[in-house]
């Protein structure tokens, strides 16, 4: 897989722009990536060096619509821990 296929997209909720002061960066990706591969496109894409990368799979809920039930997709997100110095602008290279 490519880079821009690994990368879905950033997540940006209030509890990841905290994190974000920390050097940790929240994507959506492939559900097929794993860590070395989500290593790899960060580091290709943004030009920084990460130090640690947490995947998790995040499951769709049940919602009412009208008269009847739908469900919000399942998706994977990866937290991604850099090393001090380094910094990704999420919101410039959405």
């Amino acid at each position: 897989m490519e880079t821009y296929e690994i990368l879905i997209r950033p997540l940006i909720t209030e509890k990841t722009t905290k994190q974000m002061a920390q050097g940790k960066y929240t994507f959506i990706v492939h559900e097929d990536a794993n860590v070395q591969m989500i290593k790899k496109a960060v580091e290709e894409a943004f030009n920084v060096k990460v130090k640690d990368v947490n995947i998790g799979k995040v499951f769709g809920k049940k919602k009412r619509v009208r008269y009847a039930f739908v469900r919000t997709p399942t998706y994977k997100k990866a937290i991604v821990t850099l090393y001090p110095g380094y910094k990704i602008d999420v919101i410039q290279n959405v």
